[in-house]
């Protein structure tokens, strides 16, 4: 029978190892208890119960799938982040380099290819010297015993289970062997050598040839030289004592190990002496390479965190918390997202040109790609992380500053007039069209006519608003004039015709939501921006119109592959909110933001379309823009509260700011960041808008009020000195001669946009 036969070759290699050693009458204890007592005796039921513990074997331990690092690549496969419950990345043996597989075997376990998982003669030496002195004292398992501890201890879920597979007795020490010889005949040498080298410590927090490799000298396991591979092979035993990352100590004895696993290897002819020698004369060579884990430490900590978010909130990810989590930190997993590093880098500097990390003022902005939903870059003015002595104010903030409170932001920055384009857009689709519009007093009360999405009236009869500047001044506007002044009671007037709730149904088409998660506050000032948002948000809507009136949800991750190697695809989830001819008039009215309105002077050298938003009080500002190609929102605000920190007389960076309007700040920074992120991107027009739908609009007193602000203008160039036409020019051409001061300081001039 082969269970017999088995029990007995392996009481007659106990003996014969016994024997060799010479320790038959020394054994006593529980040694001989186990072993020695019932082979001598040739008493068949004692004997057959011995042989049953070798024989009768437990099923191979389940091995747990092990931990490995989860790594974030950018658009072009470049690594900026990584998360870790253990730093290993799993390779397989043929990415090992050879002569790490013979100096590992060399020093832990030499006749690893002879033996059949009980490498008897120094399993019988230890057992007798750690029974003699009560507990383990001395090692002697085998390759494969090492393995199957390893195996329990990362299997183990409770510090109990953790405790009893490291426990130093010995019946510690016989479940590893029984174990060891059920692993024996489940998988090939190779195999099991394999799965030791990717589960064993070998220090400075690297878990895994690979890890190790790169941790201890910034190679890959496949390219280690003989010197560091026997530094590694000697680092196993004594992970702790040879870390080299903790001093010239440790250093030291790694040395030492080194050098004994070099002489092991040229006993057993693995190497020649003389290879050896040379060798151990090199230092250690050590290049250590930090590994770090987490967002803090991340290239892009912004981007990492929205990412970090995504996969621990969304159930596509997992069922439940823990398990999410769990894949996070232990699933070894590669997520590839959008982000771009040239876009990032635009956003980042400029940013960084206007607004300090030191400032209380905060810049921040996502830009998007129309048509996609892809996120290709999130900057902000604070570096992420905690400040020294866990200030609250200071150079860095543990807050996603460019996205919402589900991705790890805060509660955001009113939009301001950015949000007057979801009232535009109702308008358009309803049938107003260019040059509709009417006359608007000097001020409004919104005492009447205001409707919320449930029907009831949200009129508020205390709030007085006031034109743009507030001026309190009226006057004749149409859709394109109301915008690219950023007329407040024009807006609100409109919103009153199209209707509030309509107005609400755009935005949240186009995933407007409140970056605090609640629902949208949807009261008369609802196209003054009112709600606070995220630039992740803002920028996702406007890139919308980029793509005449496509929709994307916001999109970080584009593919995952899993620790087999099996890929899976994250599509763009889009759908068509807004008619194409609509989102054209959009675009229409808003590219004249740049050479007609708030903007005006400020250019990206290519068709762009936008809006600039300041809050009542300059609480915040905001621009949101977009071309074809590439939608951004940039917001500023105050982190210590917009309400009681407005924007008005702060300097920021190295500028002093009256006041802060969507213009002067956020504008700049979005024309820089843009002009920097496109300038490998061929410029593209927008679609041009149908007239037949849209064109032949009117709005009484227009015209007028139109010529008599361009003969004021006129008489502004002209020093207040009328001219006829026919002269005009010329009078132009003869100014444009006069020879410029270049030394000439000319103040710049910050207009309130809302």
């Amino acid at each position: 029978m082969p269970g017999l036969w088995r029990s007995q070759i392996i009481c007659v290699t106990v003996l014969r190892s016994i024997g060799g050693l010479g320790l038959a009458g020394a054994l006593s204890g529980v040694l001989a208890a186990a072993l020695a007592a019932p082979v001598v005796s040739g008493g068949g039921l004692a004997a057959k119960n011995v042989a049953d513990t070798f024989v009768d074997l437990p099923p191979a331990p389940h091995e747990e799938p092990l931990a490995q690092v989860t790594r974030l690549l950018d658009k072009n496969g470049r690594q900026f982040a990584q998360f870790y419950e253990a730093n290993r990345t799993n390779v397989p043996l043929t990415a090992v380099a050879p002569v790490m597989r013979k100096a590992i075997v060399a020093i832990e376990d030499a006749r690893f290819y002879e033996h059949g998982g009980l490498d008897v003669r120094g399993t019988l030496r230890a057992l007798l010297t750690n029974t003699q002195a009560g507990g383990i004292r001395q090692g002697g398992s085998s390759l494969t015993q090492q393995l199957v501890k390893n195996i329990l201890v990362e299997s183990a879920r409770t510090d109990e289970e953790r405790d009893k597979a490291r426990a130093p007795n010995l019946a510690r020490k016989i479940t590893e062997l029984r174990y060891a010889l059920a692993l024996e005949e489940k998988y090939r040498k190779d195999e099991i050598l394999e799965k030791y080298l990717n589960i064993a410590y070998f220090g400075a927090g690297a878990h895994g040839v690979e890890a190790a490799a790169k941790r201890f000298f910034s190679v890959s396991a496949a390219e280690l030289t003989l010197g560091q591979a026997a530094t590694l092979a000697g680092a196993v035993r004594m992970p702790y004592s040879t870390d080299p990352s903790l001093g010239k100590s440790h250093q030291a004895r790694l040395l030492q190990r080194r050098n004994l696993v070099l002489d092991r290897m040229a006993g057993l002819g693995n190497i020649t002496r003389e290879q050896a020698e040379e060798a151990k004369r090199e230092p250690l060579g050590l290049r250590l390479r930090p590994e770090p884990g987490g967002c803090e430490q991340s290239d892009y900590p912004y981007y990492c965190l929205y990412v970090q978010r995504e996969l621990l909130t969304n159930p596509a990810f997992g069922s439940t918390p823990a398990q999410r989590r769990s894949k996070l930190m232990r699933g070894g997993l590669v997520i590839r997202t959008s982000l771009d590093p040239a876009a990032q880098r635009a956003a980042e500097q400029a940013i960084r040109r206007r607004v300090s990390p030191e400032d209380t003022e905060v810049a921040a902005e996502a830009m998007v790609e129309p048509g996609t939903g892809r996120i290709r870059a999130m900057a902000a003015s604070k570096r992420f992380g905690r400040n020294k002595g866990d200030r609250k104010n200071g150079p860095r903030t543990t807050f996603n500053l460019v996205a919402d409170v589900a991705h790890g932001g805060g509660q955001g920055f009113q939009a301001g007039s950015t949000f007057k384009v979801f009232t535009l857009a109702t308008a358009l689709k309803q049938g107003w069209r260019f040059r509709d519009g009417f006359r608007t007093p000097g001020e409004l009360v919104p005492s009447q006519g205001y409707r919320d999405c449930r029907g009831n009236p949200v009129n508020d009869p205390e709030t007085r608003i006031l034109n743009a500047s507030g001026e309190g001044s009226g006057g004749p506007h149409s859709i394109e004039t109301g915008t690219w002044q950023s007329v407040n009671i024009f807006y609100m007037m409109l919103e009153r015709k199209v209707g509030l709730c309509n107005v609400v149904k755009t935005a949240r088409s186009l995933g407007i939501a409140r970056a605090d998660g609640r629902p949208l506050r949807e009261v008369p000032t609802f196209t003054l921006g009112v709600n606070e948002m995220d630039p992740v948000t803002v920028a996702a809507a406007f890139a919308a119109f980029a793509a005449r009136g496509r929709y994307c949800r916001p999109l970080a991750i584009v593919e995952i592959t899993d620790r087999e190697g099996h890929r899976a695809s994250i599509p763009p989830a889009c759908e068509q909110v807004i008619d194409r001819q609509v989102a054209d008039a959009v675009n229409h009215v808003l590219t004249g933001v740049f050479d007609k309105g708030t903007m005006k002077g400020q250019s990206i050298g290519r068709p762009a379309a936008g809006k600039t938003g300041t809050n009542n009080g300059y609480t915040s500002a905001w621009f949101a823009g977009y071309t074809p190609d590439l939608a951004a929102a940039v917001s500023v605000g105050d982190i210590r509260g917009s309400y009681r920190f407005p924007l008005q007389g702060v300097q920021i960076g190295q500028e002093y700011y009256g006041a802060v309007q969507g213009a002067s700040l956020p504008g700049p920074i979005w024309v820089d960041s843009m002009q920097a992120a496109l300038r490998d991107t061929e410029p593209r027009g927008f679609p041009g808008p149908n007239m037949d739908r849209f064109g032949g609009g009117f709005t009484p007193g227009l015209e007028e009020e139109e010529r008599k602000r361009a003969e004021a203008e006129g008489r502004k160039r002209d020093g207040g000195v009328a001219f006829p036409q026919r002269h005009r020019r010329l009078f132009e051409w003869l100014l444009s001669q006069a020879p410029m001061d270049p030394d000439a300081h000319w103040p710049r001039r910050h207009g309130r946009d809302d």
